[in-house]
């Protein structure tokens, strides 16, 4: 009998036809009359019940079936007399596929530290599983949303000789022998005989090659992984992670506003619609762990939060403004941000943003108009000298969520800041060009899916949104 899944079980709700299920067990409950078993198949939240007699199975049958046991069960599908589900199976033939024998998951609560260290079993809890059925409908949403706006996805290359963001923060790839490694005259490692015939690195952005790619594709999208050599133990911060990077020609900085703003709704939005259930779920999590704490009177319920981002406009400030509201703020006046706000010109960080979004506004922030001096040098120079076209969008919890700008068009101006900021401008030749022949003002964003999934989730650490996260000291799995 072909399987069928659970999750398609409880739409159809078929009472009184014979099915075949195959799955996990969570628990078992067994008396003199009946047995009870909760099998899971990763197709949803809810589990399905399955009841039988004790005797129609063998004992070492009845004996072996244990939490984290796989099953396949094939019976009647019958109404549930218990009030917590429509429907349950009675069971005709059980069969283990394979045992679970000193199984880590028991039927308890156990701490997300402790599910990190068996990340290639916590897909079995509820709370991950359920965290990663939504982060495949995000991934899902997001290309779907570019294909209805006509983007073109492009594979941008994950070996690079170019670091997109001039911070040098890149994982070296090479096939040179570490111990004895070619040298030159000057004593420097000879990377001319390396596999590629230079120094190259994993990337940390798409998005120069990308800007290329939308100079004739005109709009175009990239989404796969990228990697920071970054040293940051953070609630934030992965070693490797995924980007969605948009890129647009003929996009001036305000267009690039009003498409990262839709595409959050978008997003959010088909997640609200497509996994209610495990967004209940995780957000009764969250809010059974909050019982007996301190509550922020600004808290929201998660489904609350994902609502609030599809109702209202996000605001929109410049930097310049959002100094000046940070410098007037009580935490600043009493001294309680780590980093003070005392002049323009700084780099805000996330106790900043958050203040902004969570206090200040109570919703998403864009800020735009960066002072050029912290901003890359691919973003757009402004007539006043002083800042460039880039935007940044802040969420509640998570503070940036979206970074991007209006692309520098003007060639002397890209390559007065390439060579301002002492990068090699011959590595970069092929992206100058761009701004060669044909060049047209353009724009882009970068979004980290994680931060994403985080916010939709309502999980704390990014760690728990990616499944087998990567940190410093950390390639487990």
């Amino acid at each position: 009998m072909k399987r069928i899944k659970i999750k398609e079980l409880f739409i159809a709700n078929p009472v009184g036809t014979k099915v075949c299920i195959k799955g996990w067990v969570r628990t078992k409950r067994i008396s003199k009359q009946v047995v009870f078993i909760m099998l899971n198949d990763g197709s949803t939240i809810h589990n399905l019940q399955i009841v039988t007699e004790p005797e129609k199975f063998a004992e070492d049958i009845m004996q072996h079936i244990a939490t984290g046991v796989s099953l396949s069960v094939c019976g009647t599908v019958i109404a549930s007399q218990g009030g917590n589900q429509a429907i349950e199976l009675q069971a005709d033939t059980i069969e283990i596929l394979g045992t679970a024998t000193d199984y880590p998951l028991q039927p308890k609560k156990h701490s997300l530290e402790f599910l990190r260290e068996i990340a290639h079993l916590r897909f079995r809890t509820n709370t991950f599983s359920a965290v990663f059925r939504i982060r495949h409908a995000i991934s899902y949403a997001i290309h779907q949303f570019f294909h209805e706006q006509g983007f073109v996805y492009l594979h941008t290359p994950i070996i690079t000789a170019v670091d997109a963001e001039g911070a040098g923060e890149m994982f070296s790839v090479t096939t040179l022998n570490m111990e004895q490694l070619p040298k030159t005259p000057q004593g420097q490692v000879d990377f001319k005989r390396d596999f590629f015939g230079q120094k190259t690195s994993l990337t940390v952005s798409g998005q120069l090659e990308a800007e290329a790619a939308a100079l004739g594709l005109a709009e175009v999208y990239t989404f796969g992984p990228t990697f920071r050599a970054e040293n940051s133990n953070t609630t934030r911060h992965l070693a490797e992670f995924w980007m969605v990077e948009p890129e647009m020609a003929f996009y001036d900085l305000a267009d690039n506003i009003a498409l990262a703003e839709r595409f959050l709704k978008y997003v959010i939005g088909f997640a609200l619609e497509h996994c209610k259930d495990d967004l209940e779920f995780l957000q009764k999590r969250e809010l059974d762990a909050r019982v007996g704490k301190q509550t922020d009177k600004s808290f929201l319920p998660l489904l609350d939060r994902l609502d609030n981002i599809l109702t209202y406009p996000f605001a929109c400030i410049s930097y310049t403004e959002a100094i000046d509201i940070l410098k007037a703020s009580q935490p600043n006046k009493e001294k309680k941000f780590a980093y003070p706000i005392d002049e323009w010109g700084c780099d805000l960080q996330s106790e900043h943003e958050r203040y902004l979004v969570e206090k200040h506004f109570t919703k998403p922030v864009i800020i735009t108009n960066y002072p050029r001096a912290i901003k890359a040098f691919y973003m757009h120079q402004q007539e006043d000298g002083k800042t460039v076209a880039a935007m940044d969008i802040l969420f509640p919890g998570i503070g940036e969520i979206i970074g991007g700008s209006q692309r520098e068009e003007r060639l002397d101006k890209l390559t007065e800041a390439i060579q301002s900021m002492g990068m090699n401008s011959n590595i970069l030749q092929w992206y100058l060009d761009t701004r060669l022949f044909g060049t047209v003002p353009h724009s882009g964003f970068g979004l980290g899916l994680e931060r994403l999934v985080q916010f939709v989730t309502g999980m704390d650490n990014i760690r728990d949104v990616i499944p087998f996260p990567r940190t410093p000291g950390n390639a487990a799995f």
